[in-house]
């Protein structure tokens, strides 16, 4: 058995290391700039929503339409209706770099509704706490719709600062990942490169269903490391899941120190 894994690795491991290393940069640099498009584009609609801070229907409609139109399409047909859009900014529709552009177009809408969704979770009165002290839009979005959503004090290690911050932001980046995963996989059937195209390649056109198998079992493996590492994220993040079920949970006169400086 171990003779035939060292033969079977011998052969085809180059070719899977490959695909692993560009599975991962796909998916690394396409997240990257998914959200600097989709978070903006999240804070946006929960602001310009009819019961946001900033409640603007016009601009609400048109960035809503624009996140369910992005969330409707098909990733697969995304990917060939861009293509002129894509050699125009990459300059080719081919390998990593061709996958990219369409991976980001496509993950920036799901995003910018997973992050509308996560700071809809926070308590309302809060953020009405916030503004009659007067803290600006841009302050309110930094240092309460952002904090209460995923702390930065987390990585500050001081998370005495933020005693309920929500996890809902980093849970929904491993759902994001774990999607743009499975996109990469679908780019591989149009030659994108990545575990996608080696088990197009290898298992489908030349019928070797063992490296097919084996790409199956790295994705697999990818994932579960993803979700393992946010779940823990999560936990570490979330005071509620450390609090005994009598605890005092934090309110508006908790925003107090964050704003201690605002004027």
């Amino acid at each position: 058995m171990f003779e035939s894994i060292a033969a079977f690795w011998a052969e085809y491991g180059n070719v899977l290391t490959d695909g692993v290393w560009d599975t991962l940069v796909m998916v690394v640099i396409s997240t990257a700039f998914a959200y600097l498009i989709g978070l903006p584009l999240g804070v946006a609609l929960i602001l310009t929503q009819p019961h946001g801070i900033r409640p603007h229907r016009g601009v609400y409609r048109v960035l809503d339409w624009i996140v369910n139109i992005g969330r409707s399409v098909p990733f697969i047909i995304l990917m060939v209706a861009i293509m002129p859009f894509t050699r125009m900014v990459v300059g080719t529709t081919i390998g990593v770099k061709g996958a990219i552009v369409p991976l980001v177009v496509s993950a920036a809408p799901f995003i910018a509704r997973m992050v509308e969704t996560s700071l809809n979770e926070v308590d309302a009165g809060v953020v009405e706490a916030a503004q009659s002290m007067g803290a600006s839009t841009l302050q309110i979005v930094w240092k309460v719709y952002l904090p209460e959503a995923k702390p930065p004090a987390f990585l500050l290690n001081r998370s005495s600062d933020l005693p309920e911050a929500k996890p809902s932001l980093i849970l929904g980046g491993a759902i994001s990942l774990v999607t743009i995963l499975a996109y990469t996989a679908i780019a591989g059937t149009v030659g994108a490169g990545g575990l996608g195209d080696i088990a197009v390649r290898y298992g489908h056109q030349r019928g070797i269903t063992s490296v097919m198998w084996v790409t199956v079992v790295f994705l697999i493996i990818l994932v579960q490391v993803v979700q393992l590492i946010f779940n823990w994220l999560s936990r570490r993040i979330d005071k509620r899941l450390d609090q005994p079920s009598g605890a005092k949970k934090s309110g508006p006169l908790d925003l107090l120190p964050r704003f201690a400086h605002t004027k």
